[in-house]
């Protein structure tokens, strides 16, 4: 998989070793809840999760997948709607 290529359609997200990461800023802290509820319900339909740390209203994300010992296409996925959802509510 070429990493770097998926990440040219990412720009907002970073590989860290065997990850890839952004920090989503939301307007206010329920604005963040409601973005990680939305990303909770897509994570689940793909059976893939970020790890997410909330901090007040900055929401900082994580993806790999931890069974194949790194990055596959499922992050890169999860990685696009957690964008679309991000947006979506302005952040």
């Amino acid at each position: 998989m070429d990493v770097e290529s998926k990440l040219n359609d990412l720009p907002e997200w970073r590989r860290e070793g065997d990850e890839i990461r952004r920090t989503v800023t939301a307007p206010d802290f329920p604005t963040a809840i409601r973005i990680v509820d939305e990303i909770a319900v897509k994570a689940e339909e793909l059976n893939h999760h970020p790890d997410i740390d909330i901090r007040w209203r900055a929401l900082h994300l994580a993806l790999t997948t931890h069974d194949q010992g790194g990055l596959t296409d499922l992050d890169f996925t999860l990685a696009a709607l957690i964008d679309d959802i991000a947006a979506k509510h302005g952040a």
